[in-house]
């Protein structure tokens, strides 16, 4: 994500209530040759038709998948009828406010059971962090109820603007959408729990009303 990672550490440090503190050029050197992975290695969804199915990991299991333009279209379904509303939040390890956020993320996971919501998280991050330093936070998060993506992308304004129009790349954003695949609560910036515990009780209970998918 580096052509927009200028606009999106602003963003993010303007969440947080201070400048510039969030930037990933204060990583040590040690810390980007620590994140470094081979390609070889990096697991790829590119245009796969699944949907993404929840399930609780080892933390010796979990991993981060990488995720391209094909894959995120189809991770989201804009527009498309699903089973179960899905919860995606958008976030970066040198994200101060997303990482304080994720606790309470963690807590939303807990409480509603795989089969009511599918909740994933994306990552911003550089590809070099998705075997290191992605998956590592994850793991001290206890986040391991959700599938976790790392965004890699030729053109990161086009999906962003995939996810929706009125989202310029503020970090941490949280979009809930609900069975027909519409955006029905969307947050740039820490997630208020109650807010959000609202609309998911809200989706879960409202009927669909377009067709499901065959």
């Amino acid at each position: 994500m580096r052509k927009i990672l200028p606009a999106l550490v602003i963003a993010c440090a303007a969440l947080a209530g201070f400048g510039g503190g969030a930037s990933r050029a204060r990583q040590t050197d040690a810390q980007k040759q620590d994140a470094q992975k081979p390609a070889a290695a990096r697991p790829v969804i590119d245009g796969a038709p699944t949907k993404p199915k929840i399930a609780e990991l080892k933390p010796s299991e979990l991993k981060v998948t990488e995720l391209k333009e094909e894959g995120l279209k189809s991770l989201l379904s804009v527009g498309a009828r699903r089973e179960r509303p899905l919860l995606v939040n958008f976030w970066a390890t040198w994200c101060v406010p997303c990482r304080e956020e994720f606790p309470d993320l963690v807590k939303i996971r807990e409480q509603y059971a795989d089969e009511r919501l599918d909740f994933v998280t994306v990552s911003l991050d550089d590809i070099s962090d998705i075997g290191k330093s992605v998956p590592e936070f994850l793991r001290e998060q206890r986040a391991t109820r959700m599938p976790a993506y790392l965004l890699h992308v030729a053109d990161e304004g086009t999906a962003i603007n995939f996810v929706d129009a009125t989202w310029q790349g503020e970090l941490p954003a949280t979009f809930l959408f609900d069975r027909d695949g519409q955006v029905v609560f969307k947050r740039k910036g820490r997630v208020r729990v109650a807010e959000l515990r609202v609309a998911i009780e809200q989706s879960l209970s409202a009927k669909p009303e377009t067709p499901a998918q065959q």
